[in-house]
């Protein structure tokens, strides 16, 4: 599957300006005697990104098809390489036995809509402050204020240590239940881009400013006396709320 990415990695580049260079490199994957540019008339122009092996299908003990999904444009597709083994006792080669086949990728499957949680009102709005500070912490990496919302017994996360900006702590899902719970927060980073800001003064400044991005966390935390205590913190998983 790998040897069948890495071709697809060259196959998938063609372009008139580099029609020569694209021949060497795919010699490496073909078989002697094979045509340089493999079905390409050297004319147009593709390029791929994203390429990763998909599935394979085992043909015998030598022979096998494996799909690539890549990304070329705004359109997700696979390619099909059918690829041959040459076994333990001729090296473990590889080459490419056939010509490749470019597939529709799947579309994205249909989510399935659930049923939202009943919610804890009062719990979120205690949670709510604590969250934000513990975020901003996050963020910049200051262990000894990240102390003061952790459990007792649970190890610091690891953090950003300045990479990124708390922007605000968008919302909180807070389901019923005991003193421990699993809760879900949506956080509002600022990005910062990089770019230098204009002299003009009649310039916007959104651009030296950054971006800001939403992200899903899952934490379950825990309530002591009258304030919440995170035990961990992780990727969220289906959106609620």
């Amino acid at each position: 599957m790998a040897f069948a990415a890495q071709f697809a990695g060259v196959y998938l580049g063609f372009d008139a300006t580099t029609a020569e260079s694209r021949a060497g490199k795919l010699a490496a994957f073909l078989p002697d005697g094979a045509d340089r540019q493999f079905g390409w008339d050297g004319y147009g122009k593709m390029g791929a990104s994203a390429i990763q092996p998909y599935d394979i299908e085992i043909i015998d003990s030598r022979n096998a098809v494996v799909s690539v999904a890549f990304q070329t444009g705004n359109r997700r597709l696979l390619l099909s390489v059918p690829i041959y083994y040459s076994g333990k006792d001729a090296g473990r080669r590889f080459v490419v036995s056939g010509r490749p086949a470019l597939l529709p990728a799947p579309s994205a499957a249909d989510l399935p809509q659930v049923a939202e949680p009943e919610g804890d009102d009062a719990a979120a709005a205690e949670i709510k402050p604590q969250l934000e500070d513990f975020f901003k912490a996050y963020a910049e990496g200051d262990t000894v204020r990240l102390q003061r919302y952790m459990a007792p017994g649970s190890s610091l996360p690891p953090n950003f240590g300045g990479a990124l900006t708390f922007g605000q702590l968008k919302s909180v899902v807070v389901p019923v239940g005991g003193a421990t719970r699993e809760i879900q927060a949506v956080v509002v980073w600022a990005v910062p881009t990089g770019a230098v800001p204009s002299t003009d003064p009649t310039a916007s400044d959104q651009s030296a400013a950054g971006g800001h991005l939403e992200q899903a966390y899952r934490l379950t935390v825990e309530k002591q006396g009258d304030k919440w205590y995170v035990h961990d913190i992780r990727g969220a998983g289906r959106a609620i709320g």
